[in-house]
């Protein structure tokens, strides 16, 4: 690594005031202190917000589950409050990476990041949920923009996420065996403005797909999809899966989320 100062704040305020002069917000640093060993980053300044408490924790709030930003993936996975009134993120918490990237990585941290095959990103965009930040709030369909890029501007710090509780919703991922990031994964949920599907891993970044929404709101059963056209052009291929078996994976992986949100 580069050499580095570590700040360490524990209020909100504070962290806004160091990243506002430039530094750099670390949340779980699954992704950041990896490319740091690497030399692919060399911030001159963190800011690690695990101290901050106004950043952590989960509530239900009318018809939503709002879960802070510094929240680590098993405390998703296993609150009570996120397993009855959205299973389907709390699943998804509990398959990302391993035992201690679930107890480091934060929810944050991955929807910040954005990385194309994360599953954060496909929750947040399947559920129509909502960004919150130290600034503004930020509907999930405007979040997202492209390979690692998001609507958050410089030294804007994402605060909490909240997620409209759906009539059902499911997630599946087809992982790849080494990294347990998603080769393909789809995240279904009905909600009460109709049925959205989010992938994630088969392109530049997560997307709703229009063809597979229109179908399971005709019929939200597995074979609704059947008839449904994967446009390949749109899939990636590489080393891990060709664009081909990313095509088919999508439909397939729809399939698996819808009977698990119909059990």
């Amino acid at each position: 690594m580069y050499a580095f100062t570590l700040e360490q704040p524990t209020t909100l305020a504070d962290a806004k005031r160091l990243t506002a002069g430039g530094a750099q917000a670390l949340a779980g640093g699954q992704t950041m202190l990896a490319s740091m060993k690497q030399r692919l980053m060399q911030p001159e300044q963190l800011v690690d917000l695990g101290h901050v408490a106004e950043l952590r924790g989960i509530k239900v709030a009318g018809q939503n589950v709002v879960i802070g930003a510094m929240t680590r993936h098993q405390e998703v996975a296993n609150h009570a409050d996120v397993r009855k009134h959205i299973p389907g993120l709390a699943a998804l918490a509990d398959g990302i990476g391993d035992r201690q990237v679930r107890a480091m990585g934060t929810m944050g941290g991955s929807v910040a990041n954005n990385d194309p095959a994360a599953c954060y990103p496909s929750a947040v965009l399947g559920l129509g949920a909502t960004v919150h930040t130290d600034r503004r709030t930020i509907a999930a369909d405007d979040f997202f923009q492209g390979l690692y890029t998001t609507a958050l501007d410089a030294g804007e710090l994402i605060t909490a996420i909240s997620f409209p509780v759906p009539t059902r919703s499911a997630y599946a991922k087809f992982r790849q065996p080494a990294s347990r990031f998603a080769l393909v994964g789809v995240f279904v949920a009905q909600t009460a403005g109709g049925v959205r599907v989010a992938i994630t891993g088969t392109g530049n970044g997560v997307f709703r797909h229009a063809g597979l929404e229109a179908a399971l709101n005709q019929r939200f059963t597995p074979d609704a999809v059947d008839a449904v056209v994967i446009d390949a052009s749109e899939v990636n291929g590489d080393l891990h899966a060709s664009q081909a078996y990313r095509t088919h994976l999508i439909k397939v992986q729809t399939q698996v989320a819808v009977a698990l949100a119909n059990a």
